[in-house]
C-alpha cells in the first residue's frame, strides 16, 4: 500500500454535512493516511474498520498521553485530562490493569441485570413527567440527560442532589471552544466534588463504585478522583447523547421506526445498529506504537501519533453492507463504538441496557412522537467532543 497524505492539515473537521454522517472529507481518504494535527504535529489517520480494530488490539500500541494531540482545532491548550492521576484510559498495563481489575466486578452483565428494574423505574419516572408537562418538550433536558445522569449517580454512589453540579461541569469540559481558564475552573470544581464524596465513602463504605475505588488496594485518593471523573463524565455524556441522537435518527427514518414499533424484539439489534450508525465519540481514539509496526504496507514508526476515527471506521463499506443506511433489522454487529482491545469501554453493558430501556419506554409512552421543529433548526453538538444534539424539541 502506498503512503497517502490526507488533505487534513489542521486537525479533524468539526462540522458534519449531514447530521448523522461522518465528515465527507474523512470518508474520501484511504484506510491509513498521513495527517497534521492542529499543533503542527505529523501523525496518522486511520479510517478503515479492519485496520482500526487491528491497532486497538495490538499490544505494541500505547494509550499513554505522551504522544497524544488534540484532534480538533480548539482554544483549549491541552487535553483536559493530561496529568490527572487515575485516568486509566491514558494508561498501559500494568497500571491500566490495576483499575480494570478493581472495577470489572461493578460492570458485569449480572450486575447490570440486577440494575434493570431500577433503570426501568427511572426512565418511566421521566417519561411520565414529560407527559405531564405536555408538548412540546426538549427530549435532551426532559429525558435523556436526567435519565442517564441519575443512573450513573446511583451506580457510582453520587447523591442525586449533586447532579446539576456535575452535569454543568462535564458539559463545559467537552466543549471544543471553551476558554482554558473556564475549563480549568470546571475541572477543579468537579475534582473537588468527587474528592469530598470519596472521603465520605472512605469513612462509610457502601455498595457502590466510589466505595470500591477509594478503598481499593494500592489506590491513592488522587487516583480514585481521576477514575471517578472518567466514569462520571464518560458514563453520563455518551449515553445521554445516544438517547437523544438515536431518537432523532429514528424519527428521521420513519420506516425503521415503524419496524421497531411493530416488533419490540428488534430493540437489542436496533441499539447496536444505532451505536454503529451514529458513533457519538466523534473525536476517535489515539494510540502510539512502542516500536515500528507495519500495517497494510504502511510503516507506523515508534512514537508516531495514530488517530483511529471511529465514526468513519463504522461506515467502512468493506466491513458493512450499505453502511450509510440505518437498518434496525441487521441484528448484532461488530462495531468499534466502544473501542476494542484492553481499553474497550468498561461501561458498555450499562450503556446498552440504558439505551434498550430508554428507547423502549419512549416507543411505548409516545406512539405519536415527532419532531416539533424542522430538522434544520435542531442544533447539533459539532462543538463538543461527544456528538449529539444540544436540544431536540418533540411533540406527540
Amino acid at each position: 500500500m502506498t503512503e497517502k497524505t490526507c488533505p487534513i492539515t489542521n486537525g479533524l473537521p468539526t462540522l458534519r454535512e449531514r447530521p448523522f454522517d461522518p465528515p465527507q472529507v474523512l470518508r474520501a481518504q484511504g484506510p491509513i493516511c498521513r495527517m497534521t494535527f492542529p499543533d503542527g504535529a505529523e501523525g496518522w489517520l486511520v479510517t478503515g474498520y479492519r485496520q482500526g480494530r487491528e491497532i486497538l488490539s495490538d499490544k505494541r500500541f500505547s494509550s499513554a498521553a505522551t504522544h497524544k494531540h488534540l484532534a480538533f482545532p480548539s482554544d483549549r491548550a491541552q487535553d483536559m485530562g493530561e496529568g490527572i492521576p487515575g485516568l486509566f484510559e491514558h494508561m498501559d498495563p500494568p497500571e491500566h490493569t490495576k483499575f480494570r481489575k478493581l472495577l470489572a466486578g461493578q460492570f458485569t452483565l449480572r450486575r447490570m441485570r440486577a440494575l434493570t428494574p431500577r433503570i426501568e423505574e427511572i426512565t418511566a419516572q421521566y417519561a411520565e413527567a414529560m407527559l405531564a408537562k405536555g408538548a412540546p418538550a426538549d427530549l435532551v433536558a426532559d429525558y435523556s440527560v436526567p435519565v442517564s445522569s441519575q443512573v450513573i449517580c446511583e451506580l457510582l454512589g453520587v447523591p442525586v442532589s449533586d447532579r446539576e453540579r456535575f452535569e454543568g461541569n462535564s458539559e463545559k469540559l467537552l466543549r471544543l471552544d471553551i476558554d482554558p481558564q473556564e475549563a480549568q475552573t470546571a475541572l477543579m470544581d468537579l475534582a473537588g466534588l468527587t474528592g469530598e464524596l470519596l472521603m465520605r465513602k472512605q469513612a462509610e463504605p457502601a455498595d457502590d463504585v466510589l466505595s470500591v475505588l477509594v478503598n481499593g488496594e494500592d489506590m491513592t485518593l488522587p487516583e480514585a478522583i481521576g477514575a471517578t471523573l472518567l466514569l462520571l463524565v464518560a458514563g453520563h455524556e455518551t449515553t445521554a447523547n445516544m438517547l437523544s441522537l438515536g431518537t432523532y435518527a429514528l424519527l428521521s427514518n420513519p420506516d425503521q421506526l415503524a419496524l421497531l414499533r411493530a416488533d419490540e424484539s428488534l430493540i437489542e439489534g436496533a441499539v447496536e445498529e444505532l451505536l454503529r450508525y451514529l458513533t457519538v465519540v466523534h473525536v476517535g481514539v489515539q494510540r502510539s506504537p512502542t516500536e515500528d509496526v507495519e500495517i497494510d504496507g504502511v510503516l507506523l514508526r515508534k512514537g508516531d501519533t495514530v488517530l483511529i476515527h471511529l465514526p468513519t471506521a463504522n461506515r467502512d463499506p468493506e466491513q458493512f453492507q450499505n453502511p450509510d443506511r440505518l437498518d434496525v433489522t441487521q441484528g448484532n454487529l461488530s462495531h468499534l463504538t466502544f473501542s476494542h482491545g484492553i481499553h474497550q469501554c468498561l461501561g458498555q453493558q450499562l450503556a446498552r441496557l440504558e439505551l434498550r430501556i430508554g428507547y423502549t419506554e419512549l416507543l411505548r409512552r409516545f406512539p405519536e412522537l415527532h419532531l416539533a421543529v424542522p430538522p434544520e433548526e435542531i442544533p447539533m453538538r459539532s462543538n463538543m467532543t461527544v456528538y449529539g444534539v444540544h436540544k431536540l424539541p418533540v411533540a406527540w
